[in-house]
């Protein structure tokens, strides 16, 4: 049972991902609980950029097809992962996925989760801006006022700001020959604009039932493995306003030396940075295969079995 699993965050859900989803039997639960949230109609919605990234749509969607598509292949005869890890709300996905929330409660936190983001900035535009190319320390003295939101590597990382402050990032980094793209997520995550929604969403979590579940969660607020409810519950909270520690987290689960890495979501952004970072370990992402059972024989030829 020596692999691991990978849920994605925001930005690259679109409307052809998973076209299997809606016809695996197993889906249906998880399907139907976040459609009561967003609409049967999703895959419509995300041919809109605009709705697309919007972020009370986007969380529940990517926390609902995620936890779709593994109770799909648990039901087609995955087994059980070694060690599970989330990219920012993806870790909702993968606390259910490890054992440690019940599905719907994953998918209702989603939505709190979101609302409570929203509410932290009110009217003030902010957003993410993806940076390669570049060391933390040369971005953040040519952009003052811009906060580390995700760490994903020595030269690679994403920036929260307000949407003034990204937009002037945007000629200076690229005059510096850093690689740029603003993302498709209308909020500051994981910096301190939102301070404002800890408070809140911890309230939520804490009237569901946390489990310790059978393997560990590599945790986006410390990049370590967790397995006690004492240390997921705080660590799910602190995450929405602290930096994302995903370089760590990557080598957390590395450690764990699973034979192959799966990622769950939309795209591929997850095994790509895999793929370059430990090249002598393989990843996929589901998004990648036609159907349920290339994904399960791609897992059985690298050892998720054994």
């Amino acid at each position: 049972m020596a692999y691991a699993l990978l849920f994605s965050g925001q930005a690259n859900q679109h409307a052809d991902m998973l076209p299997w989803l809606e016809s695996a039997p197993a889906s249906a639960p998880a399907l139907r609980c976040m459609e009561g949230l967003i609409g049967r109609d999703w895959r419509a919605t995300l041919a809109d950029p605009q709705r697309r990234g919007d972020n009370g749509f986007a969380q529940l969607l990517i926390t609902g097809t995620a936890l779709a598509a593994w109770s799909a292949l648990q039901a087609a005869g995955a087994p059980a992962p070694s060690v599970v890890a989330g990219y920012s709300v993806g870790e909702l996905a993968a606390f259910a996925a490890a054992g440690a929330l019940a599905p719907e409660d994953a998918i209702a936190l989603a939505q709190t989760r979101a609302r409570c983001m929203d509410q932290a900035v009110g009217d003030v535009h902010t957003g993410l801006l993806s940076v390669s190319g570049m060391a933390r320390a040369q971005v953040l003295a040519l952009c003052p006022g811009l906060e580390v939101a995700i760490d994903l590597g020595p030269e690679q990382g994403v920036y929260a700001g307000l949407d003034a402050d990204l937009v002037a990032a945007l000629p200076q980094l690229q005059a510096q020959g850093g690689q740029c793209q603003r993302l498709n997520v209308r909020l500051a995550s994981h910096s301190s604009w939102m301070r404002p929604a800890l408070t809140a969403f911890a309230a939520a979590l804490d009237a569901v039932e946390l489990h310790a579940p059978p393997c560990p969660v590599a945790l986006n607020a410390s990049g370590a493995l967790g397995r006690q409810s004492a240390v997921l519950r705080p660590a799910l909270v602190a995450q929405i306003a602290s930096t994302v520690q995903w370089q760590a987290c990557m080598q957390a689960v590395a450690e764990r030396q699973p034979h192959c890495v799966l990622e769950i979501g939309a795209g591929a952004a997850l095994a790509r940075l895999w793929n370059a970072r430990y090249p002598a370990i393989a990843a996929r992402s589901l998004d990648e295969f036609k159907d349920l059972s290339g994904a399960l024989h791609w897992l059985e030829k690298n050892g998720a079995g054994e």
